[in-house]
């Protein structure tokens, strides 16, 4: 197989449109989330020649607004859908051991025995971890990788959590998942990691129609038409979906996270669960990041209407989860101290469930009536077999010459400089090895896409600020350097 640079930047993007405005490829893919980027994979690296189509940036909707997990589907075991539970734990254990452990690393979470969680709680979770490590095992994710759950004292769990209200605390039980670097850092990656195999990833190039042996699209940049021609196309689009396939509704559903000082929590090294009051089945979790902060989250909200650029939390949102937070506190966190806030509008097919929390999350593939295939639905730690199931259907339906599948052993690349706490720096500056590999390598060429997508400085508006100025000089000397 041919080998390519990994880099995504403006001269290739140009190379790329231009061959691909010319050629007809075996797989179109529209969509630049952790699905699409995972579809273009997948298929590259079973020989087809690959274009993939993104209207705005890579990781621009909801693949970076997740809770940055890659876990192991305890939800899915406490709502009964086990096939999903498996599936989640399968696909966990191939990202953290084979394709991403530099991406990925294992994280502690606490379900305190506190005043605010009912016995019923607390035994519904001790087995629902325990029934989570029955999966690892048969996942055969070894311990060295993702520990045990275990029964802990009330000391060591307030270690765990400082800020744990030490009144009525009576322990807590503690298990692991998978905690991602980055959501969008996984997405820009998988993304260059198809490019290393030929695939041509081509943002701000937004798709009008599809039809089965192709697309209309416009550059955005120009404002040119270009008539995209494939033997096979997937609609990766998540929750615009519709928009292109009028036969499909989406309901979407809202997640919502809100940003915390670590601080506010005595800097805790494992993650909070907290069940919803009166449930024994939803969760609210407070997860500490490597920047600095912890995000809490997430809601599960029906989001009618039409699919907005980007999804803005609800003030009642925001409230909820520091209430459900605060019950397990020694001194609440007020709203004053919540430092920013995102939601991601998840791509829920419409069943016609009662709730969005009650609709699987199961994925999707299927051939639309105008003969491209849809993949909807899923979720991001199980993209890899999404993808594979997408591409599988298109290949036999185009009847395209494809090798099987290798995105199971096939690990993604990793040449990224390590990247630095957002707004460290007494400026808040983003490092300028960090702004020239975004521009260079991951394809970057807007602050927006620095701050907001490359290096998350935006989560925080205050920080976003403080580094708009600087980002924007380095950004122009970067781009005059490439021509």
């Amino acid at each position: 197989m041919t080998a390519y640079s990994p880099d995504l930047n403006v001269a290739r993007r140009a190379a790329d449109l231009a061959r691909a405005a010319e050629e007809t490829v075996d797989v179109l893919v529209i969509g630049g989330g952790i699905t699409g980027t995972g579809v273009a994979l997948d298929a590259a690296s079973r020989g087809l020649s690959v274009t993939l189509l993104e209207a705005d940036d890579l990781a621009f909707g909801t693949s970076r607004f997740s809770s940055k997990l890659v876990h192991g589907g305890l939800r899915y075991l406490a709502t009964g859908d086990v096939a999903t539970a498996k599936e989640s734990a399968l696909e966990r254990h191939l990202l953290m051991t084979v394709i991403a452990p530099h991406l990925i690393r294992p994280l502690g979470q606490l379900m305190p025995f506190a005043v605010g969680v009912t016995a019923a709680q607390r035994a519904a979770g001790v087995a629902g971890m325990a029934m989570g490590d029955l999966l690892r095992m048969r996942a055969r994710t070894p311990r060295t990788v993702l520990p045990g759950p275990r029964l802990v004292s009330a000391r060591a769990a307030h270690d765990l959590v400082p800020a744990l209200d030490r009144r009525g605390l009576r322990g807590g039980m503690l298990s692991y998942d998978g905690q991602l670097v980055d959501d969008a850092r996984l997405v820009v990656t998988v993304a260059r990691t198809a490019a290393a195999l030929g695939a041509r990833i081509l943002t701000r190039v937004r798709a009008r129609g599809l039809r089965s042996d192709g697309a209309i699209a416009a550059d955005a940049l120009t404002g040119e038409t270009l008539d995209i021609r494939a033997r096979s196309v997937i609609n990766a689009t998540g929750v615009w979906a519709g928009t292109l396939d009028e036969s499909i509704t989406m309901r979407p559903s809202r997640g919502t996270h809100i940003v915390l000082d670590a601080a506010d929590l005595g800097h805790p090294s494992a993650a909070l669960t907290i069940p919803h009051e009166g449930s024994i089945s939803r969760y609210v979790f407070a997860l500490p990041q490597q920047s600095g902060r912890v995000i809490v989250g997430l809601t599960d909200e029906d989001a009618p209407g039409a699919v907005p650029r980007i999804a803005t939390p609800t003030e009642g949102e925001i409230c909820f989860l520091l209430t459900t937070l605060n019950r397990v506190l020694a001194e609440p966190i007020g709203r004053e101290r919540v430092r920013g806030a995102f939601a991601g509008l998840r791509p829920l097919v419409d069943t016609g469930a009662d709730s969005t929390a009650d609709i699987s999350r199961r994925h999707l593939v299927a051939v639309s009536d105008a003969g491209f295939v849809n993949v909807l639905g899923g979720k991001l730690t199980t993209y890899r077999r999404m993808a594979e199931d997408a591409v599988d259907l298109a290949a036999h339906v185009s009847g395209l010459n494809a090798a099987p599948s290798r995105t199971a052993s096939l690990r993604l690349t990793d040449t990224a400089p390590k990247r630095s706490r957002p707004g460290s720096d007494a400026d808040g500056a983003v490092p300028r090895e960090q702004v020239e590999f975004a521009v260079r390598a991951e394809g970057a060429m807007t602050v927006a896409d620095i701050l907001d997508r490359r290096t998350r400085v935006g989560l925080v508006e205050a920080d976003r600020e403080r580094a708009r100025v600087t980002t924007e000089a380095l950004l122009a000397e970067v781009l005059a350097d490439l021509g």
